[in-house]
């Protein structure tokens, strides 16, 4: 598991357009979606849950786009597609025993 962070990367308003444009695109095309944050390659994936947080205190507003994801799930998908894989094998030896076998 990797350390616990909490950046916030200030980007002017061309830069900012610039990254909405790309994540939109890639939730329209069902993709995953990466970027890089302080030097760190960040993929947030086709299954993530997205909201929008308005909050008010005192004179201060925030509007924030928000992105969530376990990265727990992404390594237990992985995990099963190792699985799968094997699976897969173990079959295919398989039926190559049984084709031996009735030759």
């Amino acid at each position: 598991m990797t350390a616990d962070r909490n950046i916030e990367v200030a980007h002017d308003i061309p830069g900012f357009a610039a990254e909405l444009r790309r994540l939109a695109d890639a939730l329209e095309q069902g993709s995953d979606y990466m970027i890089q944050i302080d030097g760190e390659e960040i993929t947030i994936p086709t299954d993530a849950v997205l909201s929008i947080a308005h909050e008010r205190e005192d004179d201060e507003v925030e509007l924030e786009f928000q992105i969530s994801w376990s990265e727990a799930s992404e390594d237990e998908d992985d995990e099963d597609e190792d699985e799968d894989e094997d699976e897969e094998d173990d079959e295919d030896a398989a039926k190559d025993k049984d084709t031996e076998t009735a030759a």
